[in-house]
């Protein structure tokens, strides 16, 4: 998301409260996204698949934004099951909001 100036005043985007989390689904995929869960359903709202992470430190170095190195491609909505999540990793939802 990007900011917008309207008359000489810079307008940011309001976080909606959604949680930005990392997922890791079964057979290695990895996606970054704004998290949701209902009943057994787990969705990535503006997800992006976490092609290489870029990392010195592990994925979860990841969780306070991406680095110079990370490789992030768009995706757009990922719905798994949720028995299809091996894990997930709570991310700073405002450095991750200019990258989703």
């Amino acid at each position: 998301m990007s900011n917008i100036n309207v008359n000489g005043t810079e307008y940011k985007p309001v976080n909606k409260g959604e949680e930005v989390r990392i997922v890791i689904g079964q057979r290695g995929w990895v996606w970054v996204g704004r998290y949701s869960a209902d009943g057994e359903e787990v969705v990535l709202h503006d997800a992006k698949n976490i092609r290489r992470w870029g990392t010195t430190q592990g994925l979860g170095e990841l969780c306070a934004g991406p680095l110079a190195e990370t490789v992030l491609d768009p995706v757009g909505t990922v719905r798994l099951h949720q028995l299809a999540v091996v894990a997930t990793y709570d991310c700073d939802s405002e450095v991750w909001a200019e990258h989703l």
